[in-house]
């Protein structure tokens, strides 16, 4: 018992993210929700939709940061550590844009608009997209590699501009942008936060705890290739 109470300690952040998503899940599926005009049920979409963004920023924030730390310090680990963190960030960020779809189906009417934000939304994946392409295309690896922190720093530039700036100074349909209040309005019970915080904080430790796993998995590759 007390071999396995180190690994529990170490790793007590992955059974938080298991049980945060599950509370995500079942809560936002079977909690009361506020009734809000034209969204109704609808609203739960927050807790994914809404969430799984938040998480994205702060995953292409953290490769941000590890973009500029190869750049001061060109490491294999830096490069890797921004590689997964980007491509965890658009997995997030093209999930986001599929229930972002499907909420306006069902409140607008179409499953996409002429809306700043979700017209932002798009070219910002088409940004990280190339991103993705960009670092198949080299094949050295030093040159991969700052090539693409160099973008990677490029690419995070575009997101406040194009999800928050433009959004607010033009028409759009979404809550707290181009004169629309945002949910915090309607949410006079509190019951949308109860689950909405613990939903980015899910997302965002099951999307680290991938990130773990593939970052070393890179890794012994990177060792076997060495040995060999």
């Amino acid at each position: 018992m007390e071999k396995l109470m180190p690994g529990l300690r170490n790793n007590w952040w992955k059974l938080l993210a298991v049980i945060l998503v599950f509370y995500t899940v079942i809560g936002g599926f079977l909690m009361p929700v506020p009734r809000i005009a034209i969204v109704q049920e609808s609203v739960r979409n927050q807790f994914f939709h809404v969430s799984m963004w938040f998480s994205m920023m702060i995953l292409l924030t953290t490769s941000l940061v590890f973009s500029i730390r190869y750049l001061a310090k060109p490491r294999f680990r830096n490069d890797v550590i921004a590689e997964e963190f980007a491509y965890m960030g658009i997995v997030l960020g093209l999930l986001g844009l599929a229930t972002g779809s499907i909420w306006a189906r069902f409140t607008w009417g179409a499953w996409w608009v002429n809306d700043a934000k979700l017209n932002g939304a798009a070219i910002c994946m088409l940004i990280y997209l190339a991103y993705v392409i960009l670092r198949n295309s080299i094949e050295d690896e030093v040159q991969r590699a700052r090539i693409a922190a160099v973008y990677n720093i490029f690419a995070w530039s575009t997101l406040l501009p194009l999800l928050y700036i433009l959004p607010r100074m033009t028409d759009s349909l979404h809550p707290g942008s181009g004169g629309n209040p945002g949910f915090n309005i309607y949410d006079l019970d509190n019951n949308l936060r109860l689950v909405f915080y613990p939903s980015i904080i899910g997302w965002t430790l099951l999307g680290i705890w991938i990130i773990q796993l593939k970052v070393r998995i890179k890794e012994i590759k990177s060792k076997l290739e060495d040995i060999s």
